[in-house]
């Protein structure tokens, strides 16, 4: 009888203590297994220290003031807003009042550097010239002409005048209406000098700038003019020359006959910023290759 009541006692003492177990792991009171209390812990562990994209060059600071070429302002617009992504701190304008005036800026130091779509002439000195690209200059038409194609001695002929009637060059019995860029202008030296009628052009008109030309040239159907191939879009069309076209291939591997460089000129004796000189490497890196091609030059090798 003792025996019995020793073994009825031992079963309820087990089956208390198993229940007690199972109790435990099923309590919502438990901090232990309340998965709301581990969430915090567990996304501490998995969440990514930053997300934030940190500049190359986030200590670089300054301002870079550019002054010049017209011709150059898509390859120098580009290089601006690329150069800015990689480096917030630094300030850059550019002023763009044509060739001439971007030398003589750089010269007498009121712009840290000057654009110069020709190249420096021998009266230009004390000053250092970057070639950051090559641009090919256009001979425009408009879309409505029917001339597809000139040599470098037509072109000079119709631009000093000796043709004054575009039948004479194969197109319509019309008058010919010479479209050009203003005295000083880099894209006008850079025409007349590999044309070979430097201050022999006879003008309609004398336009300050490339856009300028584009426009009177797309306005008037018997109109011709040059223009920065990275200027060129669909509102004219580009001659041949000697049956090439201008574009960035021919005029990387020189068969465009008329192209010249797009230079950046820095006084000689000037002792230029971190950021002066961090933009000008900028510009003949590889980083900048396709930022000049798609603004439609070719950087210089």
């Amino acid at each position: 009888m003792k025996k019995y009541i020793r073994l009825i006692t031992a079963i309820a003492i087990s089956v208390t203590m198993f229940a007690g177990c199972g109790g435990s792991s099923s309590n919502p009171s438990s901090s232990a297994s309340d998965p709301s209390d581990a969430a915090p812990a567990q996304i501490a562990e998995t969440t990514p220290a930053s997300t934030s994209t940190e500049p190359v060059n986030a200590a670089l600071s300054g301002t870079i003031s550019t002054n010049g070429s017209t011709s150059m302002e898509k390859v120098i617009a580009s290089l601006i807003e690329a150069f800015n992504a990689e480096n917030p701190n630094v300030t850059i304008t550019y002023d763009a009042t044509g060739s001439g005036s971007g030398i003589t800026a750089a010269s007498e130091g009121t712009a840290d550097i000057g654009l110069s779509s020709r190249k420096l002439k021998d009266s230009e000195t004390g000053l250092d010239a970057t070639i950051i690209a090559l641009d090919g200059i256009a001979v425009i038409s408009n879309n409505q002409n029917t001339i597809e194609n000139l040599t470098i001695e037509q072109i000079a002929s119709l631009f000093i005048g000796e043709f004054t009637n575009w039948s004479e060059v194969g197109g319509e019995d019309a008058p010919i209406a010479i479209i050009g860029r203003e005295a000083g202008s880099g894209t006008r030296d850079g025409f007349e000098s590999i044309v070979g009628v430097t201050d022999e052009c006879v003008y309609d008109q004398e336009l300050t700038s490339t856009g300028a030309v584009i426009s009177a040239v797309s306005a008037n159907k018997y109109a011709i003019g040059y223009a920065s191939l990275s200027a060129v879009g669909s509102d004219v069309k580009s001659v041949t020359v000697e049956g090439v076209e201008c574009t960035e291939d021919t005029v990387l591997d020189g068969t465009y006959a008329i192209q010249r460089p797009f230079i950046m000129v820095t006084k000689s004796d000037a002792v230029q910023s971190d950021a002066v000189k961090a933009f000008i490497e900028y510009a003949l890196s590889s980083d900048a290759t396709e930022i000049i091609a798609n603004a439609g030059a070719v950087q210089a090798r």
